[in-house]
């Protein structure tokens, strides 16, 4: 009798959306401390692309080895279909979300099924569908170690100290960065939940969205320089990074802070001639964590947005919906699950 067969996204080789093949493969087995997933919904995230592209822009010894062929993505919300022996808290039918095995890049999420460690999964909360709880996962992660808990000790290559999550409070002003983003809309959710008074910066289109979920003002970009009208801030939470991120320090207060998510330079002398610091973290896999993240989902404290959706056969389509940018919440890819 054969094995049973699954439709899996893979990437034979690096390069555009065009190197997302549909394929026909195995049904993965659950290994110790995992269960296996029937996969409803897919969320994407940036990291899909790097792989993709063969992470470029990600420093050659920082780069995790990847041997092709290889699944992308880390995201799922699903069903259990079937239990390791050494798996306590999970059964066959249980609705779980979860981020797999990051920062590996070894998730394989985009396919019909999946084997997931069971401390990367949590109950998928009752009253959020699979396309919600899948776009949750990474990007709530990353706000939520970013400015609630970091909830794990691994250094960080970047900088000598450890990632401290400011303590929120009523009172404190935090600025979001690309806050029409995945990570940027939790992450203005998450400062409003805390008590922090909100200034959301994104392009115009995103004011009444990033108001309606809590923003106290909104920057357009588009029109208005981010550092020239704001001043005073205690921390700023920048989900874009790269070189334009240095402008975000002259918007905090003496003795603010500056979280940048992905890759930015500063210029050392104008830290210090400011009095504010800087710092990142990489975001890792939280099962305890993202059933925190579910009990907020669940009671409509957060909300997750989605931008699109496309059937998991259509990656391609959904990378280059990725690739025009100005995305309001997160894109995910959907199976035929049922």
């Amino acid at each position: 009798m054969s094995a049973p067969t699954m439709k899996a996204i893979r990437l034979h080789e690096f390069g555009g959306p065009e190197v997302l093949r549909c394929d026909e493969v195995p049904v993965p087995e659950p290994g110790p401390g995992e269960v296996l997933v029937r996969v409803h919904a897919v969320g994407l995230n940036p990291p899909d692309w790097y792989l993709r592209d063969g992470m470029p822009g990600v420093p050659p010894e920082l780069r995790p080895p990847v041997r092709l062929p290889v699944v992308p993505g880390s995201d799922v919300s699903g069903v259990v279909a079937a239990v390791a022996a050494d798996v306590a808290g999970l059964s066959v039918g249980d609705e779980v979300f979860g981020m797999l095995r990051f920062p590996s890049f070894d998730g394989r999420a985009y396919a019909e099924y999946v084997t997931a460690p069971a401390a990367d999964l949590a109950r998928k909360p009752a009253g959020v569908d699979h396309v919600h709880a899948a776009g949750a996962a990474m990007s709530g992660l990353t706000a939520w170690q970013y400015l609630i808990d970091l909830g794990h000790d691994h250094p960080n290559p970047l900088q000598a100290a450890q990632h401290r999550p400011v303590p929120l409070e009523a009172g404190m002003t935090v600025l979001v960065n690309g806050a029409a983003g995945g990570v940027g809309h939790l992450g203005v959710q998450l400062a409003k939940w805390k008590g922090a008074r909100v200034v959301a910066v994104a392009s115009g289109g995103h004011e009444r969205f990033l108001r309606d979920l809590g923003a106290d003002e909104f920057v357009d970009y588009t029109r208005t320089r981010p550092e020239e009208a704001v001043r005073g801030v205690d921390l700023v939470l920048d989900t874009v990074g790269g070189p334009g991120s240095g402008r975000f320090l002259r918007t905090l207060r003496r003795g603010g802070t500056l979280y940048y998510v992905f890759f930015a330079a500063y210029d050392a002398a104008e830290v210090a001639r400011l009095g504010v610091t800087t710092s990142g973290t990489q975001v890792r896999s939280n099962g305890r964590q993202l059933a925190e993240l579910g009990r907020l989902l669940d009671t409509g404290t957060l909300r997750v947005a989605v931008d699109s959706t496309f059937p998991l056969a259509e990656a391609r389509a959904a990378h280059e919906r990725a690739a025009r940018g100005h995305l309001r919440g997160k894109i995910v890819l959907t199976t035929d699950a049922r």
